[in-house]
């Protein structure tokens, strides 16, 4: 399944204080570090993840994978797309650096999932209702846009 092909389920955004070629490394460390936490690899196979472990070339490239995702694109200071699948859902968490302005970036993130059938449904309903989902996209723009500004300051 291809990504534009998943239904949208939200999308976030964040103005930096940096160009996307200073943000484009620390999206990718954000990103790695937050999927790559202790745990993850445990969770990722009990949920039967696709890619439940890291391998691949580093930094992150297509093909290079963390436990519940594989990058499928990766563009420098364009477009990070991760792609993933386990029993309850197919995903797609895609990352895009915008010029916005002299030394100014908008970094969005878009959120794409099917839920297929009654277990992916209440996996769905568990996921978007806790608000885990929101609170963690935010996190990690958060974190990409600190990290960014305060490389930008030094």
């Amino acid at each position: 399944m291809c990504t534009d092909s998943l239904p949208h389920l939200d999308e976030h955004a964040t103005l930096i204080a940096a160009t996307p070629y200073h943000v484009w490394p620390h999206l990718a460390g954000v990103v790695e570090a937050t999927f790559s936490r202790p745990g993850m690899t445990g969770y990722a196979r009990l949920m039967g993840a696709a890619d439940p472990i890291t391998s691949g070339p580093r930094p992150l490239t297509e093909g290079s994978t963390f436990p519940g995702f594989h990058v499928a694109t990766a563009i420098p200071s364009q477009e990070l797309t991760l792609r993933g699948s386990h029993r309850f859902s197919t995903y797609a968490l895609i990352f895009r650096l915008d010029p916005d302005g002299p030394a100014r970036s908008r970094l969005r993130a878009e959120t794409r999932a099917v839920f297929p059938g009654l277990a992916g449904g209440l996996y769905r309903h568990l996921l978007l209702r806790s608000g885990g989902h929101v609170i963690g996209v935010r996190r990690m723009l958060a974190a990409v846009r600190r990290r960014s500004e305060k490389e930008s300051t030094d």
